[in-house]
């Protein structure tokens, strides 16, 4: 299963220095609706790709907003030269069934 979106980078206060996109609410329920097998803090294993950087990682729950949050590493934001606020093109694939 693929998912695509365009969704901001921000910054989580709790920890300087960690980035995230949030996974729409209607792509965000396409993954939570896929079977899959339970993994720690309900995170699902995803590629993710950003312009012409792709890697792999995992989507995890944010109950505050009923969504899944991508983290984004440094590499991939200096790569795209992406900073905070800035609309981010996303490609994922869930790489669980």
């Amino acid at each position: 299963m693929k998912v695509s979106f365009t969704a901001p980078l921000w910054e989580w206060d709790a920890r300087a220095a960690w980035y995230f996109v949030t996974v729409p609410a209607e792509q965000s329920d396409d993954v939570r609706d896929r079977p899959r097998m339970p993994r720690g803090f309900g995170a699902v294993k995803v590629r993710a790709t950003v312009g012409g950087s792709t890697w792999d990682t995992s989507v995890f729950p944010d109950s505050s907003a009923g969504s899944y949050i991508l983290p984004v590493k440094k590499a991939v934001r200096e790569a795209e030269g992406i900073g905070e606020g800035d609309p981010v093109e996303v490609r994922l694939q869930l790489l669980e069934l």
